[in-house]
């Protein structure tokens, strides 16, 4: 087998559907933990109506197998859909089975490893201390960033690293949502499994490898900063 084909490289490595993973696991992160951040609090503080639903909806990607979740997505980003229309009108390419499609499916499938780590942090902080900082004149945008923030840091650096390494290693959604198109939207996950299809047992066992490297590093480097920055707002 010529090793370059595929974009799999001498070493077993697929590094064409590496970059696919972390790309996708980086703009879920980034797009994601923030409209996560905002829902968390909601969650948290106030009483949302129908917030018994709306929590049931956010663990709903917990309880429903992968491939259920992802013939779902599917539907609704297939061109007959109507999201699937509007976008191919606007954007000029479908939905299903692009990268944009299988970021789409990454936010919906990661959102409860985003938003419920979070929220328990942020239930987590006594009432007396935002009462303390409303007391001492703080405006709620200023409470929320030099109070709350702070202390519910370790619930959102958990939620990151949670975040981030799902992204990596999901499988059926990615498979259902966005095939595996080299480049596109062929990801390391996928790129194991047919290379084990192919019992390329050397280049799976590289790639699982890599895998799981990235996913070890990203959590210990969140988990280094968070116990940072507790000692500091210690």
């Amino acid at each position: 087998m010529n090793p370059e084909v595929g974009g799999i490289g001498a070493s077993g490595m697929d590094w064409e559907a590496l970059a696919v993973s972390l790309r996708l696991a980086g703009w879920t992160a980034i797009i994601l933990l923030p409209l996560a951040l905002l829902l968390a609090r909601a969650l948290a503080f106030h009483r949302v109506p129908g917030k018994g639903v709306i929590e049931a909806l956010v663990a709903a990607p917990l309880m429903l197998p992968p491939t259920v979740l992802g013939f779902y997505l599917l539907t609704l980003f297939a061109g007959g859909a109507p999201l699937g229309r509007a976008w191919a009108a606007v954007f000029g390419h479908p939905l299903a089975f692009s990268f944009s499609g299988l970021l789409a499916a990454s936010l919906v499938f990661n959102l409860p490893f985003a938003a419920q780590p979070m929220q328990r942090a942020f239930e987590s902080l006594p009432p007396d201390v935002r009462e303390a900082a409303w007391v001492s004149g703080l405006a709620p945008w200023a409470a929320f960033w030099r109070i709350e923030l702070p202390l519910a840091w370790p619930g959102i650096a958990s939620a990151f690293a949670l975040t981030f390494a799902h992204t990596m290693g999901e499988f059926g959604v990615v498979l259902m949502v966005g095939g595996s198109i080299p480049g596109q939207t062929r990801t390391l996950a996928l790129a194991i499994y047919d290379r084990m299809q192919a019992f390329d047992y050397r280049a799976a066992g590289a790639m699982s490898a890599a895998l799981l490297a990235v996913s070890i590093v990203a959590i210990a480097l969140v988990q280094g900063l968070s116990r940072r920055v507790g000692r500091r707002n210690g």
